[in-house]
């Protein structure tokens, strides 16, 4: 998992960007989720062109980065840092299949960060017949990272306390989301907790957000 990247001479650099994301915070938290119906309007139109792998139905490639700029739903803290690593390769990975029953293929986008591939957002957007795309999910925490999975939404939050080396988190936390009723709901969750007994030398990282209630992409906020 590239959320869960060993470090190098530069992880404290990436870390120290994470906290501009910590509400509330406290030691060793756990991830957040965003989960919720998709909203009325749609976030962002791309350009894509169809290819076609063996008997697979075509799938339409789309430009993440286009899409994550243009989309409001993002965090403007994320938006702004989307710059290019090294020549024109952003941090940013882009998986396609079916997880909400859509006119097209449905597209998970992780946002890491270009020091140490830590994730910083994770997101999912579900194509419309018109050809643009809502985002329907919206995860932005440090070390978060999702895929697919049989047609279901997993995603995986490493968990560090204030001592951790980013190397060698305190745990992990697996929550898997099925989507129903236009929208994801949690269905699983596996709870991690690793090894202390590994490890480097201990450095301070920036604590993480304990979890928060779901912000619904186009719903009111809830209590």
């Amino acid at each position: 998992m590239r959320a869960g990247a060993a470090a190098s001479g530069t992880a404290l650099a990436g870390l120290a960007a994470f906290g501009l994301f910590c509400v509330g915070c406290s030691t060793g938290g756990t991830g957040t989720r965003d989960e919720g119906p998709a909203g009325s309007q749609p976030v962002a139109r791309v350009s894509a062109e169809p290819t076609a792998s063996g008997t697979t139905p075509p799938q339409r490639r789309i430009n993440p980065v286009t899409l994550l700029r243009g989309d409001p739903k993002v965090g403007k803290r994320v938006r702004s840092g989307l710059r290019p690593c090294g020549g024109d390769a952003y941090p940013v990975d882009a998986s396609y299949g079916s997880l909400t029953g859509g006119p097209g293929t449905d597209v998970v986008v992780n946002v890491m960060s270009c020091a140490d591939s830590v994730g910083i957002g994770t997101y999912v957007y579900r194509p419309r017949a018109d050809g643009s795309y809502d985002n329907v999910f919206a995860a932005e925490i440090p070390a978060v990272y999702g895929t697919i999975d049989r047609g279901e939404l997993v995603v995986t939050t490493q968990i560090y306390g204030s001592k951790d080396p980013l190397a060698y988190p305190s745990g992990s936390e697996v929550v898997t989301y099925r989507w129903a009723n236009e929208r994801f709901a949690e269905r699983d969750r596996v709870h991690n907790e690793f090894s202390r007994a590994v490890g480097g030398a201990s450095v301070d990282l920036p604590e993480q957000t304990m979890p928060m209630d779901p912000v619904v992409p186009g719903a009111s906020p809830q209590n």
